[in-house]
């Protein structure tokens, strides 16, 4: 595996893991400093990156390795784009095709539930008892809700955790989920986010809450939703199949959280 650092605003390498590890160990490098290494969205300490190797208390700084030239950054050339967090308008637009499919086999199994005789009802009783043909509709509609929320769940969990790293919606515009290294989502990551994502949903948990999941993206460095920052995920531009080469740029503007 090939490292660079970050060192003073400027970047060296690449160098070998294990170069790394020995200026760790050594003292020759802080593990505040930053590196990168090919795959990974973001700089981040070697400390995090190395966490087993450190100087030990007490040992004596040698000099700082000497810094190699600067080779092309991973093959990447100046005219290359760096990947992107998403922003509003793609999520926003991801987040309505896969709805849309979604309500398809949604329709089919909320008529098999009884949804229309639900609505009949409803609209039959509420004249004479609007209290009681509410509560009736309600627990009616009740398994259908979490039915529905399950094909969702499963929905958005089998595509973000897969090959392609997107929803079919996702898909459609361009951009894909990552863990912060980049990588793609385990199930149970994958798992997490959307157990989140989607409480807003359930009945009893819904509200103002997850508007507050959703407000926090407008403002967060990565436009990151509390979902995505409890399951450490970024969603990014551009597909699985296209090569990461660098990493991504911060920028403002709000962000559905699709």
């Amino acid at each position: 595996m090939q490292v660079w650092i970050g060192r003073n605003g400027e970047r060296f390498g690449p160098y070998s893991d294990d170069e790394v590890r020995q200026w760790l160990r050594d003292g020759s490098t802080r593990p505040e400093e930053l590196g990168w290494y090919e795959g990974m969205t973001d700089w981040r300490p070697l400390g995090e990156l190395f966490p087993d190797d450190r100087a030990a208390p007490g040992t004596a700084t040698p000099p700082p390795p000497p810094p190699r030239a600067e080779q092309p950054f991973m093959g990447i050339t100046e005219d290359a784009v760096a990947p992107e967090y998403a922003g509003f308008w793609l999520r926003f637009g991801a987040w309505v095709i896969d709805y849309i499919i979604i309500t398809i086999p949604a329709t089919f199994i909320a008529m098999a539930m009884g949804f229309q005789h639900a609505i009949t009802a409803l609209f039959r009783d509420i004249e004479t008892n609007q209290a009681a043909a509410m509560t009736a509709y309600i627990e009616a509609v009740r398994p259908v809700t979490y039915v529905v929320l399950l094909l969702g769940f499963a929905y958005y969990v089998f595509f973000e955790a897969s090959k392609w790293q997107a929803t079919p919606g996702k898909l459609a515009v361009g951009i894909r989920v990552t863990d912060t290294a980049g990588q793609r989502l385990t199930v149970g990551r994958a798992a997490g986010r959307n157990l989140i994502r989607l409480a807003n949903a359930v009945p009893g948990i819904g509200g103002f809450l997850p508007m507050v999941f959703y407000v926090t993206a407008a403002f967060s460095q990565r436009k990151q939703g509390i979902h995505d920052m409890l399951a450490s995920t970024y969603v990014l531009t551009g597909r699985a199949d296209s090569r990461v080469v660098a990493t991504p740029r911060s920028g403002g503007g709000s962000t559905f959280d699709a």
